[in-house]
């Protein structure tokens, strides 16, 4: 009875599991977030320091010279986020990798630079101050857009390891049963009711 007692006081213990499991990728989110947030907002240091010199030491018009402040913008990500944000992602498909990245980044500088355009060109938003202006809200657009398909299609998670403390119970537990088996032979019961002898 001792025994039975026992074993019915830790099963409620195994719904924990699933629970424990959310917490852990709600955290593993927030850090993917955060080092995801710290190498874009350097990107986008960069992409309007570059953007605003451009403009400023050379003729070429606004979107151009967002078009090339993006270029680098994106050459500098892909450093941070392939050693820094994803660092711990599949390296296996690399070739895949950043044919992938480029035709995402390719999505994102049309939708970041479709709304300067929209700004300069649709509505006669061109000043220094509106270009910068307008020049954010893209990038913060793109971002979003970004976000979504590097981490889903670009630097694509490992498969999850199963616990080797898992791995192991099922052997322990057929080595266990083997042993009760050679030790403590079934007993069959006779037609008549009576205990038969040990096979």
């Amino acid at each position: 009875m001792g025994h039975g007692s026992s074993g019915a006081q830790t099963a409620p213990a195994t719904p924990r599991a699933p629970r424990e499991g959310v917490r852990g990728r709600i955290g593993r989110l927030v850090r993917e977030v955060a080092k995801f947030g710290a190498v874009g907002g350097a990107g986008v240091l960069v992409n309007l320091l570059v953007f605003n010199f451009v403009r400023h030491t050379t003729d070429l018009q606004v979107v151009r010279a967002s078009i090339i402040a993006t270029v680098v913008a994106i050459a500098f990500n892909y450093v941070g986020f392939r050693y820094f944000t994803y660092r711990d992602r599949d390296k296996s498909g690399q070739t895949r990798e950043m044919s992938l990245f480029l035709l995402f980044s390719a999505v994102g500088l049309v939708i970041e630079n479709g709304v300067l355009y929209t700004a300069t060109y649709g509505f006669g938003w061109d000043s220094p101050l509106q270009s910068n202006i307008f020049k954010f809200l893209g990038i913060g657009i793109g971002t979003l857009f970004r976000f979504w398909s590097y981490r889903s299609w670009v630097f694509r998670a490992l498969p999850a390891r199963e616990p080797a403390a898992t791995q192991a119970a099922p052997q322990a537990t057929t080595r266990a049963e083997t042993f009760l088996e050679h030790e403590h032979p079934t007993t069959l019961p006779r037609a008549d009711g009576a205990p038969a002898g040990r096979r």
